[in-house]
């Protein structure tokens, strides 16, 4: 599997098609949140060995680049004193080197490319991932929201649920009996307490009565 397959496959418009789909968005996210990350790890092991290549060829063709000029000047202080096999052997030397730094100066430039659109690519999943935490926290925000939401419109419902409606009658009615109920009982002890102090008002004035009777009678004679 490439290590920028997700990348390739998968962009992040596609992705957003996908969660709005989910389920469980969050899920979704979290699950190619992980495989990105892996991926990630892999394609930053990648392009750290394609830079080491980049490197290595950039070393070897500035070696072959200083000997071949090192050779040169070997070259003209054979020819100076007159040593024409060292002098020959010195350019033989020197169009090798200028040979290799030909073939690794293309190594180079080929495996520096590479490199090159390895960091490009790296950096832009770097920047889906970032893209993808991002939204994540505002499905977060957004699927909460929903569940807060759904808990208040059910409990609503319940309120306008007709048997629920009819039980508050009820118990409104049951109020009202019991309210009634507690009137009449008062207004029926007011009259009780009235009747004792009328009886008990005619046995005081029948004593007044008898006493004055008594005192009348006394002086009578």
């Amino acid at each position: 599997m490439s290590i920028f397959k997700r990348l390739r496959d998968l962009t992040m418009s596609n992705l957003n098609a996908l969660i709005e789909k989910a389920e469980d968005p969050i899920k979704l996210t979290d699950q190619y949140l992980r495989d990105m990350q892996d991926d990630l790890e892999e394609a930053e092991k990648a392009v750290a060995a394609q830079i080491a290549l980049e490197k290595k060829f950039k070393v070897l063709y500035e070696e072959q680049e200083a000997l071949a000029k090192k050779r040169e000047e070997q070259a003209h202080v054979a020819a100076q004193a007159k040593n024409i096999d060292l002098a020959r052997r010195a350019l033989e030397e020197k169009k090798a080197a200028e040979q290799k730094v030909a073939e690794y100066k293309a190594g180079y430039e080929k495996n520096k490319l590479a490199a090159d659109n390895l960091r490009d690519q790296l950096t832009e999943m770097k920047k889906q991932i970032t893209e993808l935490k991002n939204k994540r926290e505002t499905l977060v925000a957004r699927v909460n929201a929903a569940k807060a939401q759904k808990t208040i419109n059910q409990a609503m419902s319940g309120l306008g649920n007709s048997s629920a409606m009819s039980g508050l009658k009820r118990m409104e009615e049951k109020a009202l009996q019991m309210e009634a109920e507690a009137e009449a009982s008062g207004e029926l002890y007011k009259k009780e307490t009235s009747l004792d102090e009328e009886i008990a008002k005619l046995n005081k004035d029948q004593q007044v009565e008898d006493e004055l009777a008594a005192l009348m009678k006394k002086y009578e004679g």
